[in-house]
């Protein structure tokens, strides 16, 4: 796993999230980010941080993401460790 691969999971995360109406909807009101604010800015890794922060905050659409995309669930996290604001394990 690495920054870009951590991206192009998110944008197909962000994408699968999109063609599910309810979900989007969902996402943007949990985020508080607006559908224009999103669509311009797909691509900034804070935004993509979030995109995943919300699948890894409800297991039954990352479920449904990752099947979807042949995805192991544990790459999600691994994923989210490349982007903006992941959370640092303290050992």
């Amino acid at each position: 796993m690495n920054h870009e691969k951590s991206e192009i999971i998110a944008l197909q995360a962000l994408t699968f999230i999109a063609e599910q109406e309810k979900t989007m909807s969902w996402m943007l009101t949990e985020t508080g980010i607006d559908s224009g604010t999103l669509a311009r800015s797909a691509e900034n890794p804070e935004i993509l941080a979030g995109v995943l922060d919300f699948l890894l905050m409800h297991e039954d659409i990352l479920i449904d993401f990752c099947t979807n995309e042949k995805l192991d669930p544990t790459s999600i996290t691994r994923a989210r460790q490349f982007l903006p604001g992941a959370p640092v394990e303290d050992y």
